[in-house]
């Protein structure tokens, strides 16, 4: 249960069309409740594939293996995964992959959970030092417009690129009885 600084259902949404317009067609992720609406607009679709995965790792990988057989795709992690693929970003920048991750953020804004801090203060940081371009949208209005930015710099420009939906954006969690 989430409780939204900045209520807009259409974000996912958008996300989504972009991602069709690019052609994605492999989207690795462990589930998470951010990106909840958009995993199960990826699950239903018809000209994408959802690959639920056990850890975060898994995707840079698949991603990879997908690049090389002609597909295009997108790994969507929270920040906490963030650090369990420190080591497989090296893959991206030895075979300049066309990357994209869409990285819902935690420890942040209205967080209730201390673990989550640490991981969440430093993902920006960790995926510059890791030379992925980092982009962030904090607001509902601001999706689109950074999404497709960071699109065009994964696909276009093959410059790997991750976006950070803040949690304001996505809402901090809120555990009730």
């Amino acid at each position: 249960m989430h409780a939204r600084a900045d209520t807009a259902a259409s974000w996912p949404e958008e996300i989504f069309s972009i991602l069709q317009r690019f052609e994605v067609r492999q989207v690795p992720y462990v589930p998470d409740a951010g990106h909840s609406e958009l995993i199960e607009r990826v699950l239903g679709s018809s000209s994408m594939r959802g690959i639920a995965l056990t850890t975060e790792e898994e995707g840079v990988a698949l991603l990879a293996g997908a690049w090389a057989g002609g597909q295009r795709g997108v790994l969507l992690m929270q920040s906490s995964g963030v650090g369990n693929c420190i080591n497989m970003l090296s893959l991206v920048q030895i075979f300049r992959l066309p990357f994209l991750t869409l990285v819902t953020m935690r420890g942040e804004w209205g967080e209730f959970n201390p673990w989550q801090v640490p991981m969440g203060s430093n993902t920006q940081g960790i995926l510059e030092l890791s030379g992925i371009k980092v982009l962030r949208a904090s607001r509902p209005d601001e999706v689109r417009e950074v999404v497709e930015a960071g699109a065009a710099q994964a696909y276009n420009a093959c410059t790997p690129t991750a976006v950070l939906l803040s949690q304001r954006l996505i809402g901090a969690k809120v555990f009730t009885k």
